[in-house]
C-alpha cells in the first residue's frame, strides 16, 4: 500500500471528476452501519453530489438488504481490481474478512477486526487518488480492542495509518464547528491535557484546516476549562497558566485569528450565531453537549490533520436496534455530503495554489 508521508502533504493532486468519489466504510458489521450506509447511498441527494464506494462485505450488505427490504444489487469490486474509470453508481469494494457468522447487536472481536479492516482498506485508494474522501459508519471501541486494535477510535487509528503527527477530532453541527483538545480519555486525564503546547498545536491545526475548507481567515475561539473562565484564578489556574499563554503565542503567527478563553456556557452559542468560525473545546463532553443539543442525528464528525478528508456520523453502533430496520440515516447522509463538499473545496484550493 502506498503510504502517506505525513499530514502536511494534505490532498496533493486529485484528478478532475464530475463527481467526487467517496469511500464509505461499513462500520462494525454487528451494528447499524450496514443499514445506514445502504439507506444513505440509495438517496437521490447522495447520487447528486458523489459516487459512493462502499467498503465492506458484499454478502453481509446483501443479507441486510434482503432482511430489511433495502436497495442493493450494486456492482462488486474485489481487492486488487481497479475502480471503474467512469463511476456514477454506487459500487461495493468487497473485503471477505468476516470470520464466521456475525450476529446483529452482539459485540465481538470478529466484528471489531472486520471493521478495522474496512478502515485500513479505505486509506489505500485515497493514497492512490482513486477515492477523494472517506465517510465512516460507526465502530465499537471494545469490539475493536477485542479484535486486536488498541486505538480508542477512528481519529487515532487513521492518524496512525497515515503517519499524521497532528490530528484532532472536530464536529460540524448546523452553524457550529468545534475542535476537541482531547477525545476519549477520562475527565481527570483530559484536564491534564489542557496544556500550552497542545493548545497551540490545536489552534494552528484548526486554522490550517479551516483555510483548507475555503475560510480565508478563520475566527477561532478557545473555550475556558473552568466556570466563568476561572474568574481571575478564583475557580482554577489553567486559564492563566496554560490557555492564555497559548493564545498569545499564536497571535501574529501565519495570520492566526484566535481569542479567549471564553466561558464555556456562552461561547458555543456565540459561535452558532456567527461570531466565530470554530471553537476549541477543552474536553470531549464540553464539545458534544452543544453539538448534540443543536443537531443530534445530523451533526458530522471530521478528523482534522489527515492527508485526505474524513467524516463520520455523530452516533454509535446502536447494538440495541441493529438488524431491526429502525436506524435513522440522516447523520450518514450528512457525513457523505460534507465529505463530498470538503473534498471538492480542498481540491479547488490545492489547484489554485499550484496555479
Amino acid at each position: 500500500m502506498r503510504q502517506f508521508a505525513n499530514s502536511s502533504s494534505h490532498l496533493g493532486y486529485r484528478p478532475r471528476r464530475s463527481l467526487p468519489r467517496i469511500g464509505i466504510t461499513m462500520g462494525d458489521p454487528a451494528g447499524i452501519g450496514p443499514e445506514v450506509v445502504l439507506k444513505a447511498v440509495a438517496e437521490e441527494e447522495i447520487s447528486r453530489v458523489c459516487a459512493p464506494v462502499i467498503i465492506g462485505d458484499a454478502q453481509l450488505l446483501a443479507h441486510t438488504a434482503r432482511t430489511l427490504d433495502l436497495q442493493c444489487g450494486y456492482d462488486i469490486i474485489r481487492q486488487g481490481e481497479p475502480l471503474p474509470e467512469n463511476l456514477t453508481e454506487p459500487v461495493i469494494f468487497h473485503l471477505d474478512n468476516i470470520g464466521g457468522f456475525v450476529e446483529p447487536g452482539i459485540e465481538s472481536g470478529a466484528a471489531g477486526k472486520a471493521a478495522a479492516g474496512y478502515i485500513e482498506a479505505a486509506v489505500a485508494p485515497c493514497a492512490a487518488g482513486s477515492v477523494d474522501a472517506i465517510a465512516t459508519a460507526p465502530i465499537n471501541k471494545r469490539a475493536l480492542f477485542l479484535g486486536g486494535y488498541s486505538f480508542p477510535g477512528h481519529t487515532e487509528f487513521l492518524a496512525h495509518l497515515t503517519g499524521s503527527e497532528d490530528s484532532a477530532m472536530a464536529f460540524v453541527a448546523a452553524n457550529l464547528r468545534i475542535v476537541l483538545l482531547s477525545t476519549h480519555v477520562p475527565l481527570a486525564e483530559a484536564i491534564g491535557l489542557v496544556e500550552r503546547g497542545r493548545i497551540i498545536r490545536t489552534i494552528n491545526l484548526a486554522h490550517r484546516e479551516l483555510r483548507r475548507w475555503g475560510i480565508e481567515r478563520p475566527r477561532l475561539a478557545v473555550a475556558a476549562l473552568n466556570p466563568h473562565a476561572a474568574e481571575g484564578g478564583l475557580f482554577g489556574l489553567e486559564e492563566a497558566s496554560e490557555i492564555v499563554p497559548a493564545i498569545e503565542a499564536c497571535h501574529g503567527v501565519d495570520d492566526v485569528n484566535v481569542r479567549g478563553p471564553f466561558p464555556a456556557d456562552t461561547v458555543f452559542l456565540r459561535a452558532s450565531r456567527g461570531e466565530f468560525d470554530a471553537v476549541i473545546a477543552c474536553y470531549h463532553d464540553q464539545a458534544m453537549i452543544p453539538v448534540k443539543c443543536l443537531s443530534f442525528g445530523e451533526a458530522v464528525n471530521v478528523t482534522l490533520g489527515l492527508p485526505f478528508i474524513r467524516t463520520s456520523v455523530d452516533h454509535g453502533t446502536a447494538f440495541d436496534i441493529a438488524g431491526k430496520g429502525l436506524a435513522e440515516h440522516s447523520s450518514m447522509i450528512a457525513a457523505i455530503k460534507l465529505a463530498a463538499e470538503l473534498s471538492t473545496r480542498a481540491g479547488e484550493n490545492s489547484r489554485a495554489v499550484e496555479v
